[in-house]
Protein backbone atom coordinates (compact mmCIF):
# COMPACT_ATOMS: atom_id res chain seq x y z
CA UNK A 1 0.00 0.00 0.00
CA UNK A 2 1.22 3.23 -1.14
CA UNK A 3 2.24 6.07 1.24
CA UNK A 4 -0.47 8.24 3.06
CA UNK A 5 -1.27 11.48 1.02
CA UNK A 6 -0.25 14.56 2.92
CA UNK A 7 -3.51 16.44 4.67
CA UNK A 8 -5.23 12.70 5.05
CA UNK A 9 -5.80 10.22 7.37
CA UNK A 10 -6.09 6.26 6.53
CA UNK A 11 -8.17 4.14 9.50
CA UNK A 12 -7.21 0.32 9.71
CA UNK A 13 -9.78 -2.11 9.04
CA UNK A 14 -7.96 -4.32 11.78
CA UNK A 15 -6.62 -2.38 14.78
CA UNK A 16 -8.44 0.54 14.21
CA UNK A 17 -5.17 2.95 14.45
CA UNK A 18 -4.88 5.69 12.06
CA UNK A 19 -1.99 6.82 9.88
CA UNK A 20 -1.52 10.62 9.46
CA UNK A 21 0.33 11.86 5.93
CA UNK A 22 2.16 14.98 6.58
CA UNK A 23 4.16 17.01 4.00
CA UNK A 24 7.57 16.16 2.83
CA UNK A 25 6.58 12.26 2.52
CA UNK A 26 6.31 11.58 6.23
CA UNK A 27 3.58 10.17 8.24
CA UNK A 28 2.71 9.95 11.69
CA UNK A 29 0.51 7.00 13.67
CA UNK A 30 -2.39 7.49 16.03
CA UNK A 31 -2.66 5.26 18.45
CA UNK A 32 -5.84 4.59 20.61
CA UNK A 33 -3.91 6.15 23.39
CA UNK A 34 -0.87 7.82 24.19
CA UNK A 35 1.75 10.24 21.55
CA UNK A 36 2.00 9.86 17.72
CA UNK A 37 4.57 7.49 16.63
CA UNK A 38 6.03 5.57 14.00
CA UNK A 39 5.19 2.72 11.45
CA UNK A 40 8.07 1.23 13.01
CA UNK A 41 6.67 0.65 16.15
CA UNK A 42 2.42 0.08 15.26
CA UNK A 43 4.66 -2.96 13.72
CA UNK A 44 6.71 -3.85 16.59
CA UNK A 45 3.69 -4.08 18.92
CA UNK A 46 0.76 -4.73 16.09
CA UNK A 47 1.31 -5.85 12.83
CA UNK A 48 4.00 -8.29 13.20
CA UNK A 49 1.12 -10.96 15.34
CA UNK A 50 -0.81 -10.95 12.14
CA UNK A 51 -1.42 -14.94 11.66
CA UNK A 52 -3.39 -15.11 8.32
CA UNK A 53 -2.62 -13.65 4.92
CA UNK A 54 -6.26 -12.63 4.96
CA UNK A 55 -5.06 -9.78 7.82
CA UNK A 56 -1.76 -9.19 6.14
CA UNK A 57 -3.71 -7.76 3.32
CA UNK A 58 -6.25 -6.04 5.11
CA UNK A 59 -3.45 -4.21 7.30
CA UNK A 60 -2.06 -0.89 5.75
CA UNK A 61 1.25 -1.34 7.75
CA UNK A 62 3.06 -4.24 5.54
CA UNK A 63 5.57 -2.89 3.50
CA UNK A 64 8.62 -2.75 4.99
CA UNK A 65 9.75 0.12 2.67
CA UNK A 66 7.11 2.34 4.26
CA UNK A 67 8.01 1.75 7.61
CA UNK A 68 11.50 1.31 8.01
CA UNK A 69 13.51 -0.52 10.32
CA UNK A 70 12.20 -1.13 13.84
CA UNK A 71 13.90 1.51 16.34
CA UNK A 72 15.14 0.90 20.44
CA UNK A 73 11.99 1.23 22.00
CA UNK A 74 9.75 0.38 19.57
CA UNK A 75 8.81 -2.88 20.90
CA UNK A 76 6.97 -3.04 24.12
CA UNK A 77 10.21 -3.78 26.83
CA UNK A 78 10.67 -6.81 28.86
CA UNK A 79 9.70 -6.93 32.44
CA UNK A 80 12.73 -6.72 35.04
CA UNK A 81 13.54 -9.97 36.82
CA UNK A 82 11.49 -9.87 40.43
CA UNK A 83 13.66 -11.57 43.45
CA UNK A 84 10.95 -12.86 44.94
CA UNK A 85 13.37 -13.45 47.68
CA UNK A 86 12.84 -16.73 47.91
CA UNK A 87 15.37 -19.06 49.82
CA UNK A 88 15.35 -22.59 49.65
CA UNK A 89 14.51 -24.85 52.66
Amino acid sequence: MASVPPGTRQRCALCQVEIQGLVGGLEQVHFSQGQPSTRSKLYARVCQYLRTDEQKRQCLNQDPSLRGETQPGDAYMEPPVADLGRTGA
